[in-house]
């Protein structure tokens, strides 16, 4: 057996993988997606966190229905070759890996910011060959890594909400003077979408999940709930102490709810780092796993498609994304990497919805795929004009490339 022909390591349970997919979730919507959905939907900002979140339900009913049929690595590249055609598969591919891709710069540089400002870009760096390297030893050193991660930020955010909730002298909602639009609220739960993506590791996972037929939905579901529940209780504080106009002037807004409080501030600080590296961690391991699956594939560079002889693990493209992510560390900020990273993963969704529906021709079982689809469409066009000119740009060029290989390969079948 050859490297590329060996399997990977079939080792996950049902709490690991609801335990990643945790760690990329609450990790990237706390500390990263709250202050900027704020500046769009103001005081509506658990109106459009509600949006994002029956979107993303919609996307994780269909992604674990078809997780069921085809557990293997890939996720939503798999589904749409399989149920639409090799180029739909290839652009859901092509849109996660380029996606998350740019969720993995977001999220390394939220580390940065954190932990010490004015100097993120260097600290993001070094987060980036650190997190590379604990996946590059093994999956299983990553599922528990991030079941750590996730307890301490969990632990964290609840002294966020007591502490929030005492200062402000109990939940309520302060009134905004910003005017806010459906546009505003749609936009902002664009962007907080990015925060419900975390899901999408548990399908990529698909060959290394025991019992993935029964395992990948439920995780699916059971974390989805987890982190809805998780953000709307920590957003209501935050929002009860800094008000609408206060969350999005804040770079840290987690930190400024508890400022008051001594130390409270440095321990949020602190768990906003751990819940970002978390993030980033469990990012890199399922973008390392559809590059995989690609090259495997052919339609990435054959090399990619190694697994490591001792560790396991698609240790090839591991560190080819790790690079591409430094790269975009030292060239993106964290708004533009958010932007346009939901603006690709939703496009990853709406074929990951367009699958599902051929699925059956069943009216009832083609109502959420089809709600799913469209909630996808109005939440990507609804994003900030230049995250929606860069998607599209991009989206484009994976298409061109597509179809560049086809014309090389000599093949005459048009695309699918």
């Amino acid at each position: 057996m050859t490297p590329s022909d060996a399997p990977l390591s079939r080792s996950l349970s049902l709490s690991d993988s609801v335990v990643i997919g945790l760690a990329a979730m609450i990790g990237a919507g706390i500390f990263a997606a709250l202050a900027p959905a704020a500046q769009s939907a103001g005081q509506y900002l658990l109106a459009a966190l509600a949006i994002a979140a029956a979107v993303a339900y919609c996307n994780a009913n269909s992604s674990a229905r078809l997780a069921a049929i085809y557990p293997s690595s890939g996720g939503t590249y798999v589904y749409g070759r399989e149920r639409l055609g090799e180029f739909w598969g290839y652009l859901a591919g092509w849109g996660f890996v380029v996606g998350k891709t740019a969720s993995c710069a977001a999220m390394a540089l939220t580390v940065g910011t954190y932990a010490w400002p004015g100097h993120e870009k260097l600290i993001a760096v070094v987060t980036v060959v650190a997190v590379t390297g604990i996946n590059y030893a093994g999956v299983q050193k990553s599922a528990r890594a991030a079941r750590i991660i996730v307890a301490l930020v969990l632990l964290v955010l609840l002294g966020v909400v007591v502490i929030s909730f005492i200062e402000a002298g109990g939940p309520h909602l302060p009134a905004s003077t910003a005017t806010i639009g459906v546009g505003g609220v749609l936009q902002a739960a664009g962007l907080l979408f990015f925060a419900f993506a975390g899901y999408a590791r548990i399908a990529t996972l698909g060959e290394e999940v025991r019992n993935p037929e029964q395992t990948i939905p439920r995780a699916i579901g059971i974390a989805l709930g987890i982190a809805l529940g998780v953000y709307a209780v920590v957003a209501f504080a935050v929002l009860s102490v800094l008000g609408a106009d206060g969350l999005a002037d804040a770079a840290d807004p987690l930190a400024r709810a508890v400022a008051a409080v001594t130390g409270a501030e440095q321990v949020v600080r602190v768990g906003a780092v751990v819940a970002a590296a978390g993030a980033l961690l469990s990012l890199v391991l399922g973008v390392s796993r559809t590059t995989f699956a690609m090259a495997r594939d052919g339609h990435l560079p054959q090399p990619l498609a190694v697994v490591h002889p001792r560790f396991r693990v698609p240790h090839r493209a591991e560190l080819a994304v790790g690079a591409i992510v430094i790269v975009l560390v030292l060239a993106t900020d964290l708004r533009g990497a958010i932007g346009f990273s939901s603006f690709a993963v939703l496009t990853y969704y709406l074929i990951a919805n367009l699958s599902a529906w051929t699925l059956s021709r069943r009216v009832r079982s083609r109502i959420v795929p089809t709600l799913g689809a469209i909630g996808c469409v109005v939440l990507a066009c609804t994003l900030p004009t230049a995250s929606v000119v860069a998607g599209a740009v991009v989206l484009l060029i994976g298409a061109a490339l597509y179809a560049g290989r086809r014309r090389m390969a000599g093949g005459r079948q048009p695309l699918s």
